[in-house]
C-alpha cells in the first residue's frame, strides 16, 4: 500500500515498508494476532535492521499497532502518525460488527473482500477511483482467510490507548477523512481534545493513502522535517 510513496519520501528519509502477520509475505502466526504480536514483530524487523529509533506511520489496523508498539516499546518511537485510525478501544457494537465480519468472511471470503474494500471510499469516490478500488481488490486477495480472521479477532480485543496520545513526549498527528464510513469524523477527533496532537483533515473517506495521496506526501514530508 506504501509503494506509491517511497520514492518521494525516500529522498531524505529512510522507509521500511512492513507486511504485518497474515498480510503480504509474513505468514500466519495464530488464531488471534494481537496488536501487541504485530508490534513484536514491527520490533523484530527494526532490532534486525539495527534501528534504534523511528517514526510510525499506521493506517488503520496500523494505527492500533504502531499504538501497541508505543505502549511496549517507548524508547524506540522518534513521532507517530495514526493515519484513518484511533486510539480507542471497539465499542460494543464495532465488536458486533467484528464477529459479524467474521462470519461473512468465512462463508464468502471474495464477497466479503470485494464488498469491504468499495465501502471504505467515500460515496463520491466509489466510481471515480474505481481502476483503484479494483486493484486494492486485487492485492486485498493476496491476504489469507485465517491471516484477515486472526486480524479481525486481534482488532476486536485490542485496549484503549488514548492515555498514549495526551502523556507521550514525540510529536503525534491524527489524520482523518471527513466522510471516512468507518470512523465517524466528531467522535474520532474528539481523542485528541486537550492534546498538543496535531489534526489534518481531508475531505474523503477511510483510504486517505489513495483518496488524498498528493496531500498526503506533502503532510507527511513536512511531519518528518519537522521533527
Amino acid at each position: 500500500m506504501w509503494n506509491s510513496f517511497i520514492p518521494e519520501i525516500s529522498n531524505k528519509n529512510r522507509v521500511i515498508t512492513i507486511d504485518l502477520l497474515g498480510h503480504g509475505d509474513t505468514e500466519c502466526m495464530s488464531y488471534v494476532h494481537t496488536m501487541e504480536d504485530n508490534a513484536d514483530a514491527v520490533h523484530a524487523v527494526l532490532t534486525h535492521l539495527r534501528i534504534r529509533k523511528a517514526v510510525f506511520v499506521g493506517h488503520s489496523m496500523g494505527g492500533y499497532v504502531s499504538l501497541a508498539f508505543a505502549e511496549l516499546f517507548p524508547e524506540s518511537v522518534k513521532g507517530l502518525v495514526l493515519l484513518n485510525s484511533t486510539s480507542r478501544a471497539d465499542s460494543e457494537e464495532r465488536k458486533t460488527n467484528r464477529d459479524r465480519a467474521i462470519k461473512a468472511v468465512k462463508q464468502s471470503y471474495v464477497n466479503f473482500i470485494s464488498l469491504s474494500i468499495a465501502n471504505l471510499f467515500s460515496e463520491g469516490n466509489r466510481e471515480r477511483l474505481i481502476n483503484e478500488i479494483n486493484y486494492v481488490k486485487k492485492e486485498a486477495l493476496k491476504t489469507p482467510l485465517q491471516g484477515i480472521v486472526a486480524s479481525l479477532e486481534g482488532m476486536k480485543i485490542r485496549i484503549d490507548r488514548e492515555v498514549l496520545l495526551h502523556l507521550t513526549p514525540y510529536p503525534k498527528m491524527l489524520i482523518l477523512g471527513k466522510k471516512d464510513p468507518v470512523l465517524p469524523y466528531d467522535e474520532t477527533k474528539s481523542q485528541i481534545d486537550e492534546t498538543q496532537v496535531q489534526l489534518v483533515t481531508f475531505p474523503d473517506g477511510h483510504m486517505s493513502y489513495i483518496e488524498n495521496k498528493i496531500e498526503l506526501t506533502a503532510v507527511l514530508l513536512k511531519f518528518f522535517k519537522s521533527i
